[in-house]
Formats: structure tokens, sequence, C-alpha cells
């Protein structure tokens, strides 16, 4: 796993930082290097702002001809679902600490998929643990 720091002030700029990442991800041996975090803590910190930029990713990832072969993944310090609200235990599962965004060989992810059965199981297990931790237990996590 590559874990990258942009220091980009713009969406311009994380664009480049993204399609650099990908390059790199996609040039990369899978034994070397099987996913990327690209944290940009400077930028979309705004969280409809990063979730428009989302779009761009999908987009550029088309443009690079990677489409089905990378991936991009979104996770955010205000992520929220649609149709829910903004304090919603379930919308944790995609919060981080800054914006990032995670960039997956498909392969990879359909691995994953295959050895779990039903996926959406995965994503519906995360969010019954954390209404069962509630927003109390998620606080002593990061206390304890």
């Amino acid at each position: 796993m590559r874990f990258i720091v942009s220091e980009q002030r713009s969406a311009a700029g994380l664009l480049d930082d993204l399609r650099a990442e990908l390059h790199a991800l996609a040039g990369a041996d899978p034994k070397d290097r099987e996913t990327t975090l690209l944290i940009h803590p400077w930028v979309l910190a705004d969280f409809i702002e990063y979730n428009d930029f989302l779009e761009v990713c999908e987009a550029t990832v088309a443009q690079l001809n990677l489409e089905g072969e990378l991936q991009v993944a979104s996770f955010h310090p205000q992520y929220q679902f649609a149709e829910s609200q903004p304090d919603d235990i379930e919308n944790y599962t995609n919060r981080s600490p800054y914006p990032m965004l995670h960039l997956l060989r498909e392969a990879s992810v359909e691995r994953a998929v295959e050895a779990v059965g039903d996926s959406e199981e995965i994503y519906r297990r995360n969010i019954r643990t954390l209404r069962a931790l509630g927003h109390a237990g998620w606080q002593r996590l990061w206390r304890d």
C-alpha cells in the first residue's frame, strides 16, 4: 500500500496528483503496490465540492483508459450517504480524518468479492456494527 499526501491547494492541482498516482499504480507490480491512498488535507474540505470531484475522478480513470483496471473509492471527514442525516452513524463507514481518494485495482476488488461472497454483506455488517456502537461507542474507540 502506498500512502501519499498531496500538498495541492486546488482541485486542478489535486487532479494532476490523481493522474500521476493512477499512472503509477497501473504501472506498478501488484506484488509491490496493491493500492494507493491519496490524502489531500488542503483541498476539497467541503464535502459537496469533494463529492462533485468524484465525477471528475471517474472521468479521469476513463480518459486514461484504466476502466476495468482501477477504481477510486472515497473517504471524507464529513462523508454523508444520500438519504441520510449528517450525524447518522452509518456515514462513519466512509469518514476519515482527512479527505482522501482510495485507488484500487479492480482485480483486487473482484478477489475480495469472491472470497466474501455477498459483498453487500460487508457494507451491511459495518452499518450494524456502527449502529450497535452508537456515537458514544465510536467516540470511545478514538479515546482508547
